[in-house]
């Protein structure tokens, strides 16, 4: 089978070969379901290489794309980009006109691909300072500029013959897209990825997924510009899996409930809010309902895989599992065999529960550079083990340095950093990507995430502190949604906490409660100080939070606080809030 596919626009060709779906893409138009064949989805991918080749397009050349919410045409631009030999360099919808400005310059980008007239206007206003010679939209809006115009662009010319031409000259080691990585602060790098390095991924992944192909349906929300959603995405066209599209976030639970997935790529910040959500409804029970309703929680946090606990245990949970975990499977549309998480650092307490719950969730590992293979957890084989992110892929080496840096080697680790040769030749040396993560490996050879290199600090006394450790325990609590430990050279850990708003809603009605300013709110900063005094138990006395101070907002992508990916913008978050940092440290 990987033979067959060697380029990632392989992959659409081999499902059309061995086995064409008649609901390839699906997505919703005035609220109805509607979609693309498989055969379509080839028909209007070589109308794109037409209109491209139509607009004097040539191998090499970059086309870049903006969506707020992930569909059919983004994929069918990729191929037909892909399979001319030119590149794609794929956007976030969340970045300023300074970063759109920034990226188009760099990448030498001359067209770009938007989905909304926001969107345009935005990319529009610095257009005359980039290489762009068009904008256009990825929908039909009845402007010269939109997607069936572009599409008619290339319609007058056969054009089967040169792309087949093209075709035939891309091999799998050249550059097949830039991924400007969103970072957590400096300047965006551009990840040079060949078709290989995806692919490679892709198999290797696959092998660790124990799922058949064909008769499945998938759910895509996660930002398809980021390298976990699109691996994914040629995943599932590899697998012949349905494709349906979330209309947004917000929308996520409902379809969900409707597509009845098989298995959801996740990143930890989103299953917390799920967790919440359940949380949450099992709060308002009342009786013996709730009574229930807690006992099954507390048997899920004690799951461990493969029968370690006790018979009794392995009894209690089966009848958890049929009175009130089987509506926790019911939630999330009753056919999960497990869910991926990827991007961060995830709590074991929820992997724990949704495993138990007979969701099993499988922590791995990997970056854009690594594009993004690196581990992954399987509960074959004894495969899992919680807290850890996995054994290493098939074809991946992965080896410790002396300074506790994770190093990574394999088909999978990127080409470079587009125009930036100093700083591909500083991460990767003698093969080996370095990734800026610390870790350890188990004498079972499971990796475990410690901290990222870069955000451990010392100190004024000289103690090395790992924010990410402390963060994963803090919000455990029910109290805290987002925390972000500081105190880089001073004299002790501190902590900025943006408390869950909902949960405090439900929590302040409970004990009749008004909140005036949940920032100075004596009974809330007390009960969080609570739950800090809690986990601070389990820290050496030097790492222990002394002090916190709560932001009154929620730290949100639209406001530059965290990533599309929902990991914390840390330089940002300091900055916002430097006057609850001086008060902390000046008082």
């Amino acid at each position: 089978m990987s033979d067959e596919i060697t380029r990632i626009f392989d992959f659409p060709y081999y499902q059309l070969d061995n086995a064409p779906l008649q609901k390839s893409y699906n997505f919703k138009k005035d609220g109805k379901w509607q979609s693309i064949s498989t055969e379509t989805f080839i028909k209007e991918v070589n109308k794109v290489s037409s209109s491209l080749l139509s607009l004097g397009v040539k191998p090499g050349e970059k086309i870049a794309v903006i969506t707020e919410n992930n569909n059919p045409n983004w994929h069918i631009l990729d191929i037909g980009t892909l399979q001319i030999g030119a590149q794609n360099v794929p956007l976030y919808a969340t970045l300023s006109k300074k970063d759109y400005e920034y990226i188009l310059n760099h990448s030498e980008a001359i067209y770009c691909f938007v989905s909304s007239e926001e969107l345009y206007e935005k990319v529009a206003a610095v257009a005359n300072k980039t290489k762009l010679k068009k904008i256009f939209s990825l929908n039909e809006i009845q402007k010269d500029y939109d997607w069936k115009n572009f599409l008619a662009l290339g319609s007058n010319i056969n054009y089967t013959a040169a792309i087949n031409n093209l075709k035939k000259n891309i091999k799998p080691n050249d550059l097949a897209t830039i991924i400007y990585t969103s970072g957590t602060t400096g300047t965006p790098k551009g990840v040079m990825l060949s078709h290989k390095n995806i692919i490679f991924s892709v198999f290797s992944t696959a092998k660790k997924l124990n799922l058949s192909t064909g008769n499945k349906k998938i759910v895509s929300y996660l930002p398809i510009c980021h390298i976990f959603e699109r691996a994914a995405s040629y995943y599932n066209v590899f697998m012949g899996f349905e494709i349906y599209f979330s209309e947004s976030i917000d929308e996520l639970g409902e379809t969900i409930k409707e597509v009845q997935p098989h298995y959801l790529a996740i990143v930890p910040r989103l299953l917390e809010k799920i967790y919440d959500k359940i949380i949450a409804k099992g709060s308002e029970l009342s009786g013996l309902k709730k009574w229930l309703f807690y006992w099954a929680l507390a048997i899920g946090e004690k799951y461990e895989p493969y029968h370690k606990n006790s018979r009794l245990y392995d009894i209690k949970l089966k009848l958890a599992q049929t009175i009130i975990f089987k509506k926790w499977r019911e939630a999330l549309g009753g056919n999960i065999q497990f869910m991926i998480s990827g991007s961060a650092p995830l709590q074991a307490k929820l992997i724990k529960v949704f495993t138990a719950a007979g969701m099993p969730i499988y922590e791995g590992y990997g970056m854009t550079e690594s594009s993004p293979a690196g581990t992954l957890n399987d509960k074959r084989n004894k495969g899992l083990k919680i807290g850890s992110v996995g054994k290493v892929l098939e074809g991946v080496t992965i080896k410790i340095a002396k300074d506790g840096e994770i190093l990574i080697k394999g088909a999978n680790v990127m080409l470079g950093y587009f125009k930036n040769k100093e700083l591909t030749e500083s991460t990767i040396i003698n093969d080996f990507l370095h990734t800026g993560d610390i870790g350890k490996i188990d004498e079972d050879g499971f990796l475990y995430i410690t901290d990222r290199k870069k955000e451990i600090f010392k100190t004024s006394g000289g103690k090395y502190i790992a924010p990410t450790v402390l963060e994963n325990a803090l919000k455990q609590s029910r109290f805290i949604e987002q925390v972000m430990v500081i105190g880089e050279g001073e004299k002790m850990p501190a902590a900025l906490i943006q408390p869950n708003f909902e949960f405090l809603k439900v929590w302040s009605k409970r004990h009749k409660h008004v909140i005036k300013d949940i920032s100075t709110d004596v009974n809330i900063i007390s009960r969080i100080q609570k739950e800090i005094d809690y986990y601070n138990q389990d820290f050496g006395q030097w790492e222990q939070i002394k002090k916190f101070e709560i932001t009154s907002n929620e730290w949100t992508i639209d406001d530059g606080l965290l990533t599309p990916t929902l990991k914390m913008r840390r330089k940002n978050i300091k900055e916002k809030y430097k006057n609850l940092y001086q008060k902390i440290y000046n008082s």
